[in-house]
């Protein structure tokens, strides 16, 4: 089954019109995109944009074929005018099926957002499932087969994404590609970066593809480090990193602190952002989990995690630091090293970057600075990916 994409972006385009936002003004050439709408084998358009005869003759395609022309959302604004020679556009009601002359069984697939996906079987049996902008399946039930590609929403709905691959609707070899890219996405490659940690891909218009051919699906790090300084951003790439994964587990270091208003505010905000699905676990022993199966880890954060470990070890009074408590941390931490080292599964780690400012007055907070540093350094050293996130923009220092 033939692909070609005429447009990848959002309803209103990209560059949106007589917009001055500095995504918009740096949309050109393979940046800028026309609003979604794809051309399958010739004989079947799915969602009418302006300019669709214009689009296909640009990607050496034309629309002469087309035997049937499906809508995907409401379009807001002027109509849009029927190139000649094409079928009127339509949508199929929800869960109503359809066989194309062509030979294609298109099925309307119920969103919980307003709109209709469309699932598109060729005469070959490759199965294709379309997304409309926003949307994402309603009542995703256990899947029998995994699509051999998915076209959608994925910056805008990663939920979508993580319900379609929780219920093995996306498997290891779905080609997932991302459309409905709006001026809210970051350009180049950190959207290539940010697409592959939930293992798509955005391609330029006038793209073809060939449905169930074999791709180089983006490898999704099994390990990585987020570091980054104060309200950097860094819990948030970090979120980003598994949004599109269903059961995550949420590893929170940092404890309830009964009475603390501030911190409880702080805890409020990050759990109020996390997708319903992810589990979270307050605990500081990471080890047993990294050792453990099951699903993704989040941990939030290394350096919460080390506080705890200096209680433990009295590492905050010199005497104690020097009599046994130096030696206890190490073994502590050559722990936490090792089980990362040896885990299978996949884990995103928050640490904080300490050490560019005002060296600490005082002993108990040089030692601290000084263990996280080491700390930070062990766990990087075990990790694919390692990422320095400042002013909300992360920089990729491995992977």
């Amino acid at each position: 089954m033939e692909l070609t994409l005429l447009g990848t972006g959002a309803p209103d385009g990209l560059p949106r019109p007589d917009c001055p936002c500095a995504r918009c003004a740096v949309a050109r050439g393979a940046d800028a995109r026309a609003a979604t709408a794809l051309l399958l084998d010739g004989a079947l358009l799915l969602d009418l944009t302006p300019g669709a005869a214009l689009a296909a003759a640009r990607a050496g395609r034309s629309l002469g074929g087309v035997r049937q022309v499906l809508l995907t959302h409401p379009h807001d604004g002027p109509a849009v005018e029927l190139p000649a020679g094409l079928p009127a556009a339509g949508r199929v009601p929800d869960g109503r099926e359809l066989t194309l002359i062509s030979g294609h069984r298109v099925r309307a697939v119920p969103m919980d957002a307003p709109g209709t996906g469309y699932e598109v079987t060729s005469p070959d049996g490759l199965r294709l499932l379309y997304l409309p902008p926003g949307g994402a399946p309603a009542g995703v039930s256990e899947a029998g087969n995994a699509y051999d590609m998915v076209v959608g929403d994925v910056v805008g709905r990663p939920d979508g994404v993580a319900r379609l691959r929780g219920a093995g609707a996306i498997g290891a070899s779905t080609d997932v590609v991302a459309v409905h890219l709006d001026h809210d996405v970051p350009p180049g490659p950190e959207l290539d970066r940010r697409l592959a940690a939930a293992g798509a891909r955005a391609v330029p218009d006038g793209t073809t593809l060939i449905v169930g051919d074999y791709q180089d699906v983006p490898d999704i790090p099994r390990r990585t480090l987020v570091t980054g300084g104060a309200r950097s951003g860094k819990s948030l790439e970090a979120e980003r990193r598994l949004e599109a994964f269903p059961e995550v587990v949420y590893v929170a270091t940092g404890g309830t602190r009964d009475g603390d208003a501030e911190w409880a505010a702080r805890v409020s905000l990050h759990r109020n952002r996390r997708p319903g699905s992810w589990h979270t676990e307050e605990t500081c022993e990471l080890a047993p989990l990294l050792r453990g199966e099951g699903p993704p880890l989040l941990i939030d954060c290394l350096s919460l995690w080390l506080t705890d470990a200096m209680d433990r070890v009295g590492a905050w009074d010199d005497a104690t630091w020097a009599g046994g408590g130096e030696r206890a941390l190490r073994e502590r931490v050559a722990e936490l090293v090792a089980a990362v080292r040896a885990t299978r599964r996949t884990v995103v780690a928050v640490t904080n970057e300490v050490g560019a400012g005002v060296v600490p007055a005082n002993a108990a907070g040089r030692r601290f600075r000084d263990e996280l540093g080491r700390l930070n350094g062990a766990f990087a050293d075990e990790c694919e990916h390692v990422l320095y996130v400042v002013a909300g923009q992360a920089l990729v220092l491995r992977g």
